[in-house]
C-alpha cells in the first residue's frame, strides 16, 4: 500500500487554505462533486506539486440489497483515472432502497445508513464489493460508518464483520476512528475491541473528524472540532499499526486555517504517542489484532437474500422519510432523531447545490423546507430534489409576487418552459406515488 502521510479532505471553500498549508501530503474529495471537464485550478496545482488526490464516494451505496449500478461505477473509475489516483474509497452503507427488487417506490436515503451486521448483509456486501472491485482501475477501500441507530437483530460485532469482509474479498478498509466513537457512545460498542479484532495490516488509510453530543446522542457533523476521545481512538490503532495514512474531514463550519493546522499537528501527535506505546510494549507492527486475512473464492448470494435484505432496507428508509410504521424491534426514538437528521442534511445540501433558494425564501428557507420534506420523501437526487421543492412552493400560492417570479424564472431555466404540475400526466404519476406511499 503506498504511503500517503497526512492529509485534508479537499473542500471549496477552504481550497486556498489547503493549498498554503504546510505538511499536506494527499487530499481527499468527494468524488460525486468532482467535475472531470471542470477540475478547480486548486486541484490541479495540487496535483502538479505531487499532492496525491483520492476520491472518495458517497453516492454507490455497497450495502444496499441491489447490485451496484453500473454508471455509478463507471463514473467513480473515470475519476481514479483522471486524477491518476492510487486507489478509490466509499461506504459500508445504503442510501437507497425500494425499485424493482422490492416492487415498491424508490427511496433515496440522501445520507450513508448503516447495514444489518447479519450474514444475509454480509453475503450481498462480498458480492457487491467484488463487483465494485471488478469495475475499478485501482484498489478499492471501504469505510465503517457512523450510526444513531442498530438493527435488531445482529449477528456480528463491527470488527467481526468488517474482518469477514475483508477476509471474502480482499478489499482493503478505511477505519473512520470518529465513527468508532460515535459507535460507542450510540450504541455501546467498545472501541478497542473493534480495533483488536480488526485485520489492521488491511487498512489503507484513516479518517478523523468532529462531532457534537446531544441529549445522549452522538451526531458525526463533520463540522466541530475533532474531540480528545477521537484523538484517543487513534493513537490506540497507532499503536496496533502504523497506517499509510490519516486524514482530518471538515465538510462545513470552516475555521481559520490556523485552527486547521492545529487540528492536524494534534493528529500527529496522537499518532507519535501511539507509535510510542507500541515500541514500549515491544509490540509487532499488527499488535495483539487480527491478522491480514487474504481473499478466498467468491460464493454466489443464496436465493431470496437479495429480496429479504430490500425489503427490510425499504421498510426502514420509509419509516425514516417517508412517515411509514416503523419496523419491529427498531428504537423508535432513535428512528425519530435520524429522521430529524436526514431532513436537515437533506435542507442543507439542497440549499449548496441550489443557493437562489435560500436566497430568495431568507429565514423562511429551512421552515418551509422541513415542512415540504416531511411529505415527500428524495427519490432522484439533491438537485431533483430543489426542482421538485421549487415546483412546490409555486404550486403553493403560499409566494409573495416578486419572490414567485424570480422563483418561476429560476425553475423554468432549469426544468423547462412549464412546471410538471401543469402537465396532466405528471398528476397522475405524482398522485400514484402518493397512494403508493401510503399518503
Amino acid at each position: 500500500m503506498q504511503r500517503l502521510g497526512t492529509g485534508i479532505g479537499w473542500r471549496p471553500e477552504i481550497a486556498d487554505a489547503v493549498e498554503a498549508m504546510p505538511g499536506i501530503d494527499w487530499v481527499e474529495v468527494v468524488a460525486e462533486n468532482v467535475c472531470l471537464g471542470h477540475l478547480p485550478d486548486s486541484l490541479r496545482r495540487l496535483r502538479e506539486r505531487g499532492v496525491t488526490v483520492v476520491p472518495h464516494g458517497v453516492a454507490l451505496g455497497l450495502g444496499g440489497a441491489d447490485r451496484p449500478d453500473p454508471g455509478r461505477l463507471s463514473a467513480l473509475a473515470e475519476r481514479a483515472e483522471a486524477l491518476g489516483s492510487p486507489l478509490v474509497t466509499e461506504h459500508i452503507a445504503f442510501v437507497r432502497a425500494g425499485g424493482p427488487l422490492t416492487a415498491s417506490p424508490r427511496l433515496e436515503a440522501g445520507h450513508l445508513l448503516p447495514v444489518p451486521r447479519t450474514r444475509d448483509a454480509l453475503d450481498v456486501l462480498c458480492e457487491n464489493v467484488r463487483i465494485a472491485q471488478d469495475a475499478l482501475p485501482v484498489p478499492l477501500a471501504v469505510e465503517n460508518i457512523a450510526a444513531l441507530f442498530s438493527w435488531p437483530g445482529e449477528e456480528m460485532t463491527e470488527g467481526q464483520f468488517l474482518y469477514e469482509l475483508a477476509d471474502r474479498t480482499g478489499v482493503r478498509l478505511l477505519i473512520d476512528v470518529a465513527n468508532l466513537h460515535t459507535n460507542h457512545v450510540n450504541r455501546g460498542e467498545d472501541p478497542a475491541k473493534a480495533l483488536a479484532e480488526l485485520p489492521v495490516e488491511a487498512i489503507a488509510y484513516v479518517h478523523v473528524a468532529g462531532g457534537f453530543e446531544r441529549d445522549g446522542v452522538w451526531h458525526d457533523s463533520h463540522a466541530h472540532p475533532v474531540p480528545r476521545p477521537v484523538l484517543d481512538i487513534l493513537t490506540d490503532l497507532a499503536s496496533r499499526v502504523a497506517p499509510a495514512g490519516v486524514l482530518l474531514e471538515r465538510d462545513e463550519n470552516f475555521p481559520e486555517p490556523a485552527e486547521l493546522e492545529g487540528e492536524l499537528a494534534a493528529i500527529r501527535e496522537a499518532l507519535r504517542k501511539g507509535r510510542g506505546q507500541s515500541r514500549a510494549a515491544g509490540a509487532a507492527t499488527a499488535g495483539t489484532s487480527a491478522p491480514r486475512p487474504v481473499a478466498t473464492a467468491a460464493t454466489a448470494v443464496p436465493d431470496g437474500v437479495r429480496e429479504r435484505l430490500g425489503l427490510a432496507q425499504a421498510a426502514l428508509l420509509s419509516a425514516l422519510v417517508a412517515g411509514t410504521p416503523a419496523p419491529e424491534g427498531f428504537d423508535r426514538a432513535r428512528l425519530r432523531v435520524q429522521t430529524r437528521a436526514l431532513a436537515g442534511k437533506r435542507a442543507g445540501v439542497v440549499a449548496k447545490v441550489a443557493p437562489e433558494l435560500p436566497e430568495l425564501l431568507g429565514d423562511a428557507y429551512r421552515t418551509e423546507f422541513l415542512a415540504y420534506a416531511h411529505r415527500r420523501p428524495m427519490t432522484g437526487g439533491y438537485r431533483r430534489d430543489a426542482l421538485d421543492f421549487a415546483e412546490h412552493l409555486l404550486d403553493s400560492g403560499r409566494l409573495q409576487a416578486r419572490v414567485r417570479r424570480e422563483m418561476r424564472a429560476w425553475w423554468r431555466e432549469r426544468s423547462g418552459p412549464a412546471p410538471r404540475s401543469a402537465r396532466p400526466a405528471a398528476r397522475l404519476a405524482r398522485g400514484a406515488r402518493r397512494v403508493l406511499l401510503g399518503r
